[in-house]
């Protein structure tokens, strides 16, 4: 039975409402030398470094025809996978773009703040963006759904893709049919520190670009802190995270099944589950249980070490004090 937190908040003390709404932190300090030695050699040996580092940290027998995935990669990947994940990617894609699109701003407006002067903005994209979706802990064509689909939506120009390699030097399949179906074809099948690099500098065959977008390692991280000011790497990417909060009208299997969503992500992970209805805070921690049994023993192990040190299921007094707590977290 996995040890899940359930957490009385009117109960704790000050110390341990402050251990709650602590993230896990990551000190990338001590990976910034190695970073600065892949970005020093990407930048000067190009090509021959990223399969270098490819062999060494993803796929033993890569080589630099394998650095960006083929016609025929996307088609054997979607060929891979069922018809149900392929109508799931579609489904998860056209309501993601739904809602760029209405975030959309105007392209340009204009008003006169003074009789004969006029004052306005104008809206452009970035000429090009490259999308580094993760692979370590496992498929994400979430991420690569979340990424490619803002970037189409406001024309993006030139749109690339960074993935690490699986062990036989391919990119995940559910990532390659995400990618087709977000009407990206330029995917590039490298990872960690070297693709950062690579994207900010350029080689023989990976461009360089404007701005680099989405989550990675502490790694990559370390590549983006040291490569600020030569590339837009945007804002720094920590640990996956989600908070909950829900009242008595809401249904407790998919509260338990969207807490369980971010929980499985990696160790470092936090979720929580915040309501003042003590009925459905027990339903929901109770169903829990037997949700992460049917998980993969890998995945198990992160949800248990999440739900166990940086999530849970916390039960306050009130919806006024559950909304204090979002707010606080």
């Amino acid at each position: 039975m996995p040890s899940i937190q359930f957490i009385t908040w009117n109960k704790l003390s000050a110390a341990e409402r402050t251990r709650i709404l602590r993230r896990a932190e990551t000190d990338i300090s001590n990976l910034l030398p190695l970073a600065q030695e892949v970005i020093g050699k990407v930048r000067t040996r190009g090509n021959k470094a990223v399969v270098a580092y490819a062999r060494k940290f993803d796929a033993p027998d890569f080589r630099a025809s394998m650095l960006r995935a083929k016609t025929a990669d996307f088609k054997a990947a979607r060929k891979s996978l069922s018809a149900e994940v392929i109508t799931a990617i579609e489904a998860a894609h056209d309501n993601i773009r739904r809602f760029h699109e209405e975030q959309m701003p105007e392209p340009m407006w204009f008003t006169q703040v003074q009789p004969g002067m006029m004052a306005g903005e104008k809206v452009s994209p970035v000429t090009s963006a490259a999308l580094y979706v993760p692979r370590g802990k496992g498929a994400f064509p979430s991420v690569m759904l979340m990424l490619a689909t803002p970037a189409k939506v406001a024309g993006v120009p030139r749109v690339v893709v960074v993935t690490p390699p699986t062990p036989e030097g391919k990119a995940d399949a559910a990532s390659l049919a995400a990618a087709e179906i977000c009407g990206i074809d330029e995917v590039y099948v490298v990872g960690g520190m070297q693709a950062i690099a690579a994207l900010a500098y350029g080689t023989e065959t990976i461009p360089k670009v404007a701005k680099i977008v989405g989550p990675g390692s502490s790694y990559v991280s370390a590549a983006k802190r040291l490569l600020y000011g030569t590339v837009d790497v945007g804002l720094p990417a920590g640990p996956s995270e989600s908070i909950i909060l829900a009242d008595e009208s809401a249904n407790p299997q998919l509260c338990a099944l969207d807490l369980l969503v971010e929980a499985e992500h990696g160790p470092d992970s936090a979720a929580l589950f915040v309501t003042h209805d003590e009925a459905l805070a027990r339903k929901v921690h109770g169903l829990l249980p037997g949700y992460i049994a049917e998980l993969p023993e890998w995945r198990r192990n992160f949800v248990e070490t999440v739900l166990s040190n940086y999530g849970g299921v916390v039960h306050t007094g009130s919806l006024k004090e559950s909304i204090q707590f979002v707010n606080d977290y």
